[in-house]
């Protein structure tokens, strides 16, 4: 089975050549993050994931976690590869030095957080929803709480979760019927919660659930929610654990894939109470709570990249070392490589191209938050917001059906055999599939796209993102080698189709069902041409690394390659989906739900 390799020089490429690196460095904070320094932080990274995490991928899918009396283990290795990951200070890359983190730019935390998933997703659960946990508790916590359990969120020495859905509520968090009575300094909470992630486990002493629950008096709805910490175990004056709170796993799911990371149904106060503590304002929970939601959305985007990833590297190996059937070209003889194939090239190539498209997007967005967070002109901070909040659905949704896709094409690369678990191939489908569903749907996301995010402002956002792009086929003008031409050509057009359907959404704003029933096919479009502008600036700087004749010659030939494979296979799509976004709405008016469905 061949082993994970980190794509250090693709991932170099994209963090210096694409997403506006320097803007980043710009910035006090990250001064001194040198190219050496990036180099060997995701050198060290890609050493962890190859040799500590993706040979636990196979094993933690065979014998996956495990609840006994209570009590979740994880599948054997898992516990000494934590262990290891806490010791190497991995978790502590994106906090702030006075938090007792590294202080390293989002961007480069984001690639590394792509090697874990790549190498073993279901691990790398863990670690995300703590730093999720970790961000909001550090925004909104009081400074007791922040004291007694920030530092080891932040170190992992702890574990966090988010604690949102319940039975009876699915999506629809309006229905969460979990309640919170004051009790002095606290709050006592009762009621079940589903689907928590890495609810229960071994890995770590503690476990930091983030609760929202309703307290006495509050509304109905979600503005009645209120955001609550509850640890596993309680925590005295000194930080040292305490007794165990009234909290337990009732259950954990037997699910499709991801079957190392134990996905639990939760039970708070099954024995009078669980203690809590309220994290800001009463009733602002929800709003507290999408802090968490939207890192773990572009983290679950990101899910998608890796997952692509690495069915590509499988893909090609088999596809490398498979011999059958006979040249097309006749340039040999006998059995060849399945390579050689052109529809096993075109399969390679989609996986590859689309892979990279999504992986520029994420750390794109990665960078302008980097940008959001620490940039001196308030100006320049609202801006790279506005195209954070804005990108963040489409990160999630359409980074993670390149990943569904991908897996799904390599099964094919390897015919029979990626029917077959032993190949490997299946693992990466079965893990992936999840990625659309979580965090949000990713309908729900494309919703959250055309009504939230780009009607609710006119288009305005969405428009200043549309200029950029534009801006840049002047810079790409009087390029003639053939990627860049095809990029140029298809850009140009994808960013009209884009432009073209944004204005008919916010002509459309007051007719919500029509706007929302074509939603998925305006995201993908969205993803396809900003995926298609930054792989347009890839190409610009491959060409000219090649002309000053710097860089790896055979990277930059092949970025070229996945570049013109993109612009001519997925950018040529935007306007039939421009079309579908337009007329789902026509296909939807008068639908008798009752007789037609």
């Amino acid at each position: 089975m061949p082993a994970y390799t980190a794509p250090v020089a693709e991932m170099r490429f994209v963090i210096g050549a694409v997403t506006g690196f320097d803007r980043v460095r710009a910035l006090p904070r990250f001064a001194d993050v040198s190219d050496d320094l990036l180099a060997a932080v995701l050198t060290e990274a890609g050493r962890f994931g190859s040799e500590v995490l993706a040979p636990l991928n196979p094993v933690g899918d065979r014998l996956g976690a495990e609840l006994h009396d209570g009590t979740v283990t994880t599948p054997a290795g898992f516990i000494d590869a934590y262990r290891q990951f806490v010791e190497g200070g991995w978790p502590t890359l994106k906090f702030a030095a006075a938090e007792g983190g590294q202080g390293l730019p989002r961007v480069l935390s984001t690639a590394v957080a792509e090697i874990w998933t790549a190498a073993n997703m279901a691990f790398a659960l863990c670690p995300m929803l703590t730093e999720a946990v970790a961000e909001a508790l550090a925004r909104y916590g009081s400074p007791a709480l922040k004291a007694a359990y920030l530092p080891k969120l932040i170190t992992g020495e702890w574990a966090g979760t988010m604690n949102l859905t319940e039975p009876q509520a699915g999506t629809d968090l309006a229905l969460v019927r979990t309640r919170a009575v004051a009790d002095g300094a606290h709050y006592r909470i009762t009621g079940q919660k589903i689907f928590i992630t890495y609810g229960e486990h071994d890995l770590t002493p503690n476990i930091v659930h983030m609760v929202l629950a309703r307290t006495a008096d509050a509304p109905p709805g979600v503005k009645g929610l209120s955001l609550f910490l509850v640890p596993k175990f309680l925590v005295d004056g000194d930080g040292r654990l305490g007794e165990r709170n009234d909290v337990r796993c009732v259950s954990i799911e037997h699910k499709l894939g991801i079957r190392a990371s134990p996905t639990a149904m939760m039970a708070y106060g099954d024995q009078g109470g669980a203690i809590g503590y309220l994290i800001g304002e009463e009733n602002r929970g929800l709003d507290l709570m999408f802090t968490m939601m939207n890192a773990a959305r572009l983290a679950v985007g990101l899910e998608g990249v890796g997952i692509a990833d690495r069915a590509y590297q499988r893909a090609r190996a088999y596809a490398f070392a498979r011999l059958q059937g006979r040249d097309i070209a006749g340039k040999r003889r006998g059995a060849v490589p399945i390579a050689l194939h052109p529809d096993v090239q075109r399969m390679l190539l989609a996986m590859k191209a689309n892979s990279e498209a999504a992986r520029a997007l994420a750390y794109f967005v990665a960078s302008e938050t980097d940008v959001a967070e620490e940039h001196a002109d308030a100006e320049q901070r609202r801006a790279s917001l506005r195209r954070v909040d804005l990108l963040t659905p489409v990160v999630k949704a359409w980074c993670t059906d390149v990943g569904i896709a991908a897996a799904n094409i390599g099964i094919q690369v390897h015919g029979g055999m990626g029917y077959i678990e032993e190949s490997g191939a299946p693992q990466h489908l079965r893990d992936a599939r999840i990625a659309a569903i979580y965090e949000g749907t990713n309908g729900i996301q494309a919703q959250d796209l055309v009504h939230r995010k780009v009607a609710r402002d006119g288009g305005a956002a969405m428009g200043e993102l549309i200029a950029g792009m534009r801006a840049f086929d002047e810079i790409m003008s009087g390029v003639n080698e053939p990627a860049a031409v095809a990029i140029r050509e298809r850009l140009r057009r994808a960013v009209d189709d884009l432009a073209e359907s944004t204005q008919w959404l916010t002509r459309h704003a007051d007719e919500p069902q029509r706007i929302s029933a074509g939603a998925v096919h305006y995201l993908e479009l969205c993803g396809i041409a900003v995926g298609g502008w930054l792989m347009a600036r890839a190409a610009l700087m491959a060409l000219r690394q090649l002309a000053e004749g710097t860089g790896d010659t055979a990277f930059l030939h092949g970025k070229l390659a996945s570049v013109r494979f993109f612009a001519e296979t997925a950018m040529v799509t935007t306007s039939a989906l421009k079309a579908q976004f337009v007329g789902c709405g026509e296909a939807l008016a008068g639908l008798d739900t009752d007789r037609d469905l």
